[in-house]
């Protein structure tokens, strides 16, 4: 065989790194590194965290005011944090944006924490059930008084329901669920979620604003969110 007939094998290896989400309680510095503008991000998440900062800014104020009012009240509180993390179906990138928001656990939320408590009105429901994410493009503010994402989509969906997540406990004080939605049909631009109790209808436990993801259905793009639920000790 002559070296012009040799067929040498050819192609392209990526490798990206795949950055982990920290577990459990964040320090103030770290909340800020997750979610503010700094150097050394990506074009796209420097892009999509300065659009974010300033009402990023005021949750996070809001949450160390809550933080040191219960230090020396002693009264608990608890709080929701969501990761986003987007899927590019057509390359494959897998890239973590960071924190979204520390959202709103919304009155209905609430209500169903209080009727756990409660053997009467208990029957029928559990709290393990809050492990459905849904997406949507509405950009309402959040309010504890929603019972619903302004604008959720539906056929976009794979399967044209909602994600079921992965849960779990990384520290005792905090509950957490991993899902990924990836579309199949549809152009929308992501701006909302929810953590629900069922995978379409249901209570929406938490809603919060992602930050504006434009995907597109015939990819396979995807966002990828992670809700942690800290319930936060007094003194």
């Amino acid at each position: 065989m002559n070296a012009e007939s040799v067929v040498r094998p050819f192609g392209v290896v990526r490798v990206s790194k795949v950055e982990a989400i920290p577990k459990g309680r964040l320090t103030f510095k770290e909340v800020v590194y997750w979610s503010m503008p700094h150097t050394g991000l990506a074009p796209e998440v420097m892009k999509w965290r300065c659009a974010n900062a300033k009402r990023l800014i005021g949750q996070v104020w809001k949450l160390q005011l809550m933080k040191k009012a219960s230090a020396i009240s002693g009264h608990k509180f608890m709080y929701g944090t969501l990761w986003v993390r987007k899927f590019d179906g057509l390359s494959g990138e897998d890239r973590l944006f960071g924190i979204a928001s520390f959202n709103v656990v919304t009155n209905a939320g609430r209500d169903e924490l209080v009727d756990e408590f409660d053997a009467a009105t208990a029957a029928g429901f559990d709290l393990t059930t809050f492990n459905f994410h849904g997406l949507g493009t509405g950009s309402t503010a959040e309010a504890a008084t929603q019972t619903a994402l302004t604008t959720e989509l539906t056929t976009e969906y794979t399967g044209n329901i909602r994600a079921t997540g992965v849960q779990s406990q990384p520290t005792s004080d905090v509950y957490t669920s991993v899902a990924t939605n990836t579309l199949d049909s549809g152009t929308p631009t992501v701006a909302e979620h929810g953590l629900f109790s069922a995978n379409a209808a249901g209570t929406m436990w938490d809603r919060s604003l992602t930050g504006a993801f434009p995907l597109v259905g015939t990819n396979g793009d995807g966002l990828q969110t992670t809700y942690n639920l800290t319930i936060a000790s007094g003194g």
